[in-house]
């Protein structure tokens, strides 16, 4: 089975220490489980990724055209911007990535997703906060450093653990009716916004999209846990800009 762990990185970030590591699970069999952790914190896992998965799928499955313009916010280990990489549609792929060491870890190909992302000319890494880009002036700024005040068809988040749950206390303001309006600034008419959770419905955040979008969904998704021997699920919102 070879080794069981091994530590394949470590760097200082502008939010701790940011740890790459990859181990094998014997409940899981022989395959390479990769995780990152912010000091002590679990940020990611390739453990399960049918959330990340489903939130470019069902997300862009609700996207009309062709050539689609295409924000992922949170590059993680990769899932969601290579799933919106798979629809033929996606004519060009922006991935937010605050940390560094991330965007980094990808472009070293040290993650296993990281070579078919740099092989697709399609896609950008942005080094950025995502939430500090979602509410700039169109007109100076936005996802785009290239082309201030663009506007794209989809914008798939994957960052925080829900809108309660967050990563740092400074993304909780982003999860309001003024910077979700903000944000959508940047949708073209009838664009799709998509956010990924880890926790069941949230009916507060349900009523802020509604207040800011039209068709808001809430879809679970679910999958086995050898760990629980049973079905767990999170959850991925989906909603459109009005044309």
């Amino acid at each position: 089975m070879g080794l069981l762990f091994e530590q394949i990185d470590s760097q200082p970030s502008v939010i701790g220490e940011i740890t790459l590591r990859r181990r094998k699970i014997p409940a899981l069999g022989d395959r390479d489980i990769y995780e990152v952790k912010l000091g002590e914190e679990f940020l990611m896992s390739s453990m399960f990724v049918d959330a990340e998965v489903a939130l470019s799928d069902l997300g862009l499955a609700e996207t009309e055209g062709d050539n689609l313009s295409v924000v992922v916010g949170g590059l993680g280990l990769g899932y969601t911007a290579v799933a919106a990489l798979k629809h033929q549609r996606v004519g060009e792929l922006l991935v937010v990535e605050y940390l560094q060491p991330v965007i980094g870890w990808h472009q070293q190909e040290l993650v296993p997703l990281g070579k078919e992302l740099n092989a697709d000319p399609r896609n950008r890494y942005i080094q950025g906060s995502f939430f500090d880009l979602a509410v700039a002036d169109p007109q100076t700024g936005g996802f785009d450093p290239e082309s201030p005040g663009k506007q794209f068809d989809a914008i798939l988040l994957d960052i925080d653990h829900s809108p309660r749950a967050l990563l740092h206390d400074s993304s909780a303001s982003f999860y309001s009716i003024e910077n979700i309006t903000l944000m959508a600034r940047q949708l073209k008419p009838r664009g799709v916004f998509a956010m990924w959770s880890n926790e069941g419905e949230d009916e507060e955040f349900m009523t802020v999209l509604r207040d800011v979008f039209i068709d808001v969904a809430c879809h679970v998704v679910a999958f086995f846990n050898p760990f629980q021997n049973k079905e767990s699920f999170n959850t991925v919102y989906v909603a459109r800009k009005p044309g």
